[in-house]
């Protein structure tokens, strides 16, 4: 890829992530490629839509949370509370820009079907869900986990407990883990009533 071209598709994608981190209304593909000093049409030559260039800057945050993750040294719960504070950050840093425009299909299917901004973040939570299901004497949960964290860890939630509970970004990041936990080990039960039925 060309360096202009490469210039020109980060500039889009900065530019996304600004105007969605305070965004005041609706943004349209022109907002973004004027604030990127770009022309709309050299925008659509790189994105298809609005929904394509945020896909492309979750998985920017996503790859943090990844790095990050692979990074740790700690193991099970810890590193679990460790990568989810990180996220808890990661979504207050970019405000807006996290805040995913809704698809028709539901998480497991997205991911399952690899969407390139959510399989990074599975990338990060493999392991620590893998190992908190180890620490707390539960069956591997596989995906079914991914899916409970990304119930508890959705962006608008995360905002919400700060900005309308008025929760600290640990105090919102503990609660979430501890009801996790809870999820995790209710889940896990009622998979193992429902085998024996």
């Amino acid at each position: 890829m060309r360096s202009d071209t490469q210039r020109n598709r980060r500039q889009l994608i900065k530019a996304a992530g600004e105007l969605f981190a305070s965004r005041r209304g609706p943004i349209n593909m022109t907002d973004i490629a004027k604030h990127a000093e770009i022309s709309s049409a050299t925008a659509y030559r790189h994105f298809a839509s609005v929904e394509d260039i945020l896909a492309e800057y979750r998985f920017g945050v996503g790859e943090k949370l990844r790095d990050f993750s692979l990074k740790q040294e700690t193991s099970g719960l810890e590193l679990l509370e460790a990568v989810s504070r990180k996220w808890v950050d990661l979504v207050t840093r970019h405000g807006g820009a996290m805040l995913y425009t809704r698809s028709g299909e539901g998480y497991l299917a997205r991911l399952r079907k690899g969407a390139f901004y959510l399989t990074v973040q599975a990338d990060a939570l493999e392991r620590p869900l893998r190992e908190t299901c180890d620490e707390l004497g539960l069956p591997p949960l596989g995906d079914e986990a991914m899916f409970l964290w990304n119930i508890l860890f959705d962006p608008r939630e995360i905002l919400d407990l700060i900005r309308t509970v008025g929760l600290s970004k640990d105090q919102a990041t503990a609660r979430l883990v501890s009801a996790l936990k809870g999820a995790m080990i209710g889940w896990s039960e009622d998979r193992s009533s429902s085998a024996g039925t």
